[in-house]
């Protein structure tokens, strides 16, 4: 198994495309599977369409589900921050992509993203694991 570790700054985005990166570190590979993994209790990974608003309505659904207020049972840090402990039951903390010829096969409009709605912590790491197939 290959693996590679990215340093992501989120304090200015809450999604943020990794598909450049996961491009990057599929091209010296050929056929296989690569998992794109995110080791936080806070962030999640997906495949969604960006740019054309998608993204926006991603973190805005978020929002309204999981809002910003004392309900949460987890309590500390920020306001709200129980919120953040919740979103990877929502966007799942990994997602794997197949790749043939060192190029994954997404569609034509799928990005991968990192999704981080935790003002908290804006330090995150994504492992990208490939397993030949």
């Amino acid at each position: 198994m290959n693996t590679e570790v990215l340093d992501i700054d989120t304090s200015r985005r809450k999604i943020v495309d990794l598909t450049s990166a996961v491009k990057d570190f599929c091209a010296d590979q050929q056929d296989g599977l690569c998992n794109i993994f995110v080791p936080h209790a806070t962030a999640g990974v997906a495949v969604i369409e960006t740019g054309a608003g998608s993204d926006d309505d991603l973190i805005a659904t978020l929002e309204r589900l999981l809002p910003r207020d004392d309900r949460y049972r987890h309590s500390h840090g920020s306001p709200g921050h129980g919120a953040d402990h919740v979103l990877p039951g929502l966007v799942s903390p990994s997602v794997t992509v197949p790749v043939s010829g060192g190029e994954p096969l997404l569609g034509t409009w799928q990005s991968i993203v990192l999704v981080d709605l935790n003002r908290d912590n804006s330090r995150r790491s994504v492992r990208l694991s490939f397993v030949s197939g």
